[in-house]
């Protein structure tokens, strides 16, 4: 069979089979029409290769091409799932890559704020003006919980506990999970509400915490374009968005000596679920190690 008509099927297999997206296909019969090259090149019948011939060719790629681990790993994935398809299809006696582990991609922590560039957004806090308290109470929060920017604009004033120092959040899948939050954060939060409810009163305001100008629940958009002022004005350069909160607060719980499976807890990370059955820490012991390792408890 031709190399085309061969690529051909593989991907109409890998599309209609296994449920891949179009460009997904398309990127994986690029990568098996590249390799068919290499093998070529190297005078290697693609049909009659063991895990040595596989394991050398994306060696030449890295080294090579430099390719970076993502890129590398789905061209591993590519054969993978090429080989095993020829296997199905009886093109080849036996699948030479069925004990083949892809080159494991290099884990690299997220883009974070340093503790002093933290500080520095946080200090803005004290002021009376409502979108300033309210943006600054939003940073705080963010920062204190780890917490989602949806979370944060779903959250509802009933889902607060400010005397007992946590929050109950609704996160991915509709689960819910209390997150505590340090005293800094609650007082700045206490504040905000006051303002909030004293601009808001005799008015239907809606429910939730975070208010825009109107008495509506605030757009993950406003929130996003709040902090980016609040960095400006605090002399970070670095490109703000919420999501960098919630990796500074992971990344600084860690540093500080935090266990992956607490802050996985706090953050509401569902690849844990597997392990959480014999993990589990109950909500005082979540809000003592949060209390112990983060820089504002």
């Amino acid at each position: 069979m031709l190399k085309d008509e061969l690529i051909s099927i593989f991907k109409r297999y890998i599309a209609l089979e296994k449920g891949l997206s179009k460009n997904t296909a398309w990127a994986y019969s690029g990568d098996i029409a590249l390799y068919f090259d290499y093998c070529s090149g190297k005078k290697i019948n693609p049909l009659k290769i063991n895990t040595e011939h596989v394991e050398s060719y994306l060696c030449e790629l890295k080294t090579g091409s430099g390719l970076k681990a993502a890129s590398l790993f789905r061209k591993a994935e590519s054969l993978k799932a090429f080989y095993k398809f020829l296997a199905i299809e009886n093109k080849i006696a036996k699948n030479p890559l069925s004990r083949f582990k892809a080159p494991r991609l290099e884990k690299r922590l997220p883009k974070t704020l340093s503790p002093s560039e933290v500080e520095a957004l946080l200090s803005p806090g004290s002021s009376d003006k409502f979108n300033l308290l309210r943006t600054s109470a939003i940073a705080e929060l963010l920062y204190a919980s780890g917490i989602r920017v949806s979370e944060l604009a779903d959250l509802r004033l009933e889902s607060l506990n400010l005397s007992q120092g946590w929050i109950r959040v609704v996160g991915k899948g509709d689960k819910e999970r209390i997150v505590p939050v340090h005293k800094r954060a609650v007082e700045l939060l206490i504040k905000y509400i006051d303002l909030r409810n004293m601009r808001f009163a005799g008015k239907q305001a809606a429910s939730e915490v975070f208010l825009n100008k109107s008495g509506k629940r605030i757009s993950r958009i406003q929130i996003w374009k709040d902090l980016k002022t609040l960095a400006r004005a605090a002399g970070i350069s670095k490109n703000m968005y919420p999501h960098l909160l919630r990796h500074s607060f992971a990344t600084h719980l860690l540093q500080r000596g935090a266990d992956l499976r607490s802050i996985g807890e706090i953050l509401g990370h569902a690849s844990l679920n597997t392990t959480q059955i014999y993990t589990h820490l109950d909500n005082s012991a979540i809000k003592s190690m949060h209390k112990k390792y983060h820089p504002k408890g």
